[in-house]
């Protein structure tokens, strides 16, 4: 695969590609269209007949009448497909009783949809199928008046919405996830922007949800027709690829097989072994090969052989029969049953060599650890048993808490994505404390994530840390199978410093740092956001007025929970509003309510005089910025003009500026209205940089011999450089500060009197 033809990196690294990218989009079209059409031609009678077969116990007429009432509700409504509307709402209902869920979820999956795109309200759900099923709806229900301005905070009003409704309950995200589960199977009917955000947002937001839910299926799936769609070129070649040596694959894996299963039949388990084979998803391929920068061949576990035995030792057992048969690939032994993954996923995986000299992974587990990594929290499910209390799903649900609190101490609601991004990516890492405690984290995690991990308190506290006995800086990046020991302080006074927030790869750790300012620090983060604030207006040019800067902020506070100026400079502080993301849009409202204000007030300081000449002195201008241009690099004594920039004051050139004379040949009498005549005033005493060019025959000492005459004449150098030319010459390039043109002649009429200097000029751009 091919880095640079990705349309996948394009997308979310912003990389560039090798195919235009009109092209790209033609060609992703032309591909997309012939994917074969999704078939979900389901029907009640086929959501019934599965119900029936299934052993566990349904209430059969609560699931048809609430079909009938979604079928009604939805009458005449088509689905972009063309097929009627009530197609999903089965599909979804399909999905939630293959993971085993419970009568009240089936009829919230018929339904809902309801509220949202129908006339039907919860109240009407309510008093037909009782609260469970309204509440299930109103989780999912999408939120349709909110006060969000743009399409990235609407989504994270909604997924926050989602994640709160799902932390009471979580048959809301498992409903979430079979409806965008269809959604994606169906994306083909869709127009092709909507399917390349779709998927990107299913990428990015639902699949890493699934993963963390312990949902292999379903986040294999949505990963891999999200996949499809971002970089179909990836996507093909992979899939080429596999299905190529489809039957050589296939004839692989039965002889694995086969040769497992004699070889367990000496060792005396509870039940025969269930053994069986997979070839690892697209997309699991895709990351192995690009983004670790590896061939197909070298993806040693794109063959997996799955073995699945009764009792927790016998899986320890058999671990040893295999090694016993195959060679063992050294670094390439997982034990995720003493250490399960954050998402509760157990299992024991050893990647092994063949006879053939083809390398395979063999996947151990129980019956229950295998329906928990294939159903993930849906296997669990206590309203299934009528479990009550605390439970394995309690410590699966931990994760959806510190999403919401860490997105509460937040000013910016779109934080509640980027955690989902980040920390809630399928790449963790484990690494221990000195007592042997095991500590999941995102890939790319600091010394610091670990102490914030471990308690809040302890992070605060950091100072430095021992990483495997090693003293280590807090921004280290800890690494798999690591030990970490924090050494904390004493000292009451001492807490985070506010460096760390850059440090620092969880939202857990840097919300809980910007809580720590935000209680501790007021009066200092409103120090510290005000001087944030003046410095990103300086560098960008705004200019407010000081009795107008709330108004002028007054939709950010509510976008921002503010209700003063001081609150405002408070969150700004202590990390809770980022000024980098919301200063383009300052800008853009800045220049709507002051631009044309702003070039008034630029031109009236040109006076016409008498004469009818509009000159102004340069020097005795103090309410206009002026920069002096270095296309042409403007020094006291040459003749200037200006031109009135939009928002960024008075450009100075000089006469002989190819810029000004490009611009009176084209005669554009707009553009021509922006030049003026300025001038210096005599006595001037501007010191301003320039630079020039000395082309000389090459020899030793040159250099020299030039620097010594600046050196003499008192002029600062602020940059030099020299170079050979191809005609044996050699070229010295300088910037220096000269006071003005009398002193720069006087420079060059110096320099031309040295050893073979050709010629002395200034330079231009």
């Amino acid at each position: 695969m091919s880095k640079q033809r990705n349309w996948f990196t394009k997308i979310y690294d912003d990389s560039q590609i090798d195919i235009p990218p009109t092209v790209a989009t033609a060609l992703s079209k032309e591909y997309l269209e012939s994917i074969p059409d999704f078939d979900d031609n389901f029907t009640i009678d086929m959501l019934v007949q599965k119900i029936l077969k299934d052993d566990r116990q349904y209430d059969l007429s609560k699931i048809i009448s609430a079909y009938e009432f979604a079928e009604k509700a939805h009458r005449g409504q088509k689905r972009s497909s063309g097929q009627d509307y009530i197609i999903h709402p089965l599909a979804v209902a399909m999905t939630v009783l293959e993971l085993g869920m419970d009568t009240d979820t089936i009829c919230a999956s018929l339904l809902h949809d309801v509220v949202e795109d129908t006339p039907a309200t919860l109240s009407d759900l309510q008093k037909r199928f009782g609260q469970d099923v309204a509440s299930l709806v109103d989780g999912v229900t999408k939120l349709s008046k909110i006060s969000a301005q743009t399409k990235e905070q609407q989504q994270a009003e909604n997924i926050r919405k989602i994640l709160l409704a799902m932390s009471q309950d979580i048959r809301v995200m498992i409903i979430k996830l079979a409806d965008r589960l269809h959604n994606v199977r169906t994306l083909k009917c869709r127009p092709y922007e909507k399917q390349i955000a779709t998927a990107a947002e299913t990428m990015n937001i639902y699949a890493p949800i699934a993963h963390r839910l312990g949902i292999r299926a379903i986040k294999e799936e949505l990963e891999d027709l999200s996949f499809r769609y971002l970089d179909p070129y990836a996507y093909t070649e992979i899939e080429r690829a596999m299905e190529g040596k489809k039957e050589e694959r296939e004839a692989f894996i039965k002889k694995i097989i086969k040769r497992i299963k004699e070889s367990l039949k000496e060792l005396d388990l509870v039940e025969p072994p269930q053994i069986s084979g997979r070839v690892k998803s697209v997309y699991s391929i895709y990351k192995k090969c690009f983004l670790e920068n590896k061939s197909i061949d070298e993806v040693y576990d794109k063959y997996a052989v799955r073995i699945i035995v009764a009792e927790y030792l016998e899986c320890y057992n058999v671990v040893g029969i295999i090694n016993g048969i195959f060679s063992p690939i050294p670094g390439r032994y997982k034990d995720y049953i003493s250490t399960p993954k954050s998402n509760m996923y157990q299992s024991i995986h050893t990647t092994v060599l063949g006879e053939e000299g083809i390398p395979f992974e063999i996947q151990i587990r129980t019956q229950e650890m295998h329906e928990n990594a294939e159903y993930g929290i849906a296997a669990h499910w206590k309203y299934k048993e009528g479990i009550r209390g605390k439970d394995k799903m309690e410590q699966r649900l931990a994760w959806v808490r510190k999403v919401i609190e860490a997105q509460q101490t937040s000013d910016d609601v779109e934080d509640i994505v980027r955690t989902i991004k980040t920390d809630i990516a399928p790449e963790d890492i484990v690494v221990m404390t000195p007592k042997g405690m095991t500590v999941n984290l995102p890939s790319g995690s600091t010394v610091i994530d670990f102490a914030y991990r471990i308690h809040t308190e302890i992070g605060h506290k950091t100072i430095s840390a021992k990483v495997d006995g090693r003293i280590v800086p807090l921004d280290f990046k800890l690494q798999t199978g690591q030990i970490c020991q924090i050494i904390t302080t004493k000292d009451p006074t001492k807490g985070p410093n506010r460096s760390w927030m850059g440090m620092v790869r969880t939202n857990e750790a840097r919300s809980k740092i910007r809580t720590w300012f935000k209680r501790e620090r007021r009066d200092e983060n409103i120090v510290e956001g005000r001087a944030e604030l003046e410095r990103m207006f300086r560098r960008h040019r705004i200019n407010i007025p000081e009795g107008e800067l709330t108004s002028f902020l007054q939709d950010d506070f509510r976008r921002h929970n503010c209700e003063t100026l001081e609150d405002f400079y408070a969150s700004i502080g202590y990390g809770g509003i980022s000024l980098d993301k919301i200063i383009p849009r300052l800008k853009d409202k800045y220049q709507k309510l002051y631009g044309e204000q702003n070039e008034l007030e630029k031109a009236s300081i040109i006076k016409p005089k008498s004469d009818g000449r509009s000159t102004i002195i340069l020097d005795q201008i103090n309410n206009v910025e002026k920069k002096f241009a270095q296309c042409c690099n403007p020094l006291p004594g040459d003749e200037i003009v200006g031109f009135i920039t939009r928002g960024h004051g008075l450009s100075v050139h000089t006469k002989k500026c190819t810029n000004y004379r490009a611009a009176l040949q084209r005669g554009n009498l707009e553009e021509l209205s922006r030049w003026c005549d300025i001038q210096w005033s005599e006595t001037s005493s501007s010191k301003l940089q320039t630079s020039f060019e000395v082309v000389a025959g090459d020899r030793v000492g040159l250099v020299h011999d030039i620097t010594e005459i600046l050196l003499e004449s008192r002029i600062p150098i602020v940059h030099s450089s020299s170079r050979n030319l191809k005609n044996g010459n050699a070229l010295f390039e300088c910037t220096v500060v000269i006071a003005n043109t009398e002193q720069l002649k006087t420079l060059f009429e110096k320099i031309k009197k040295i050893k073979g200097i050709i010629s002395v000029d200034r330079a231009t751009i």
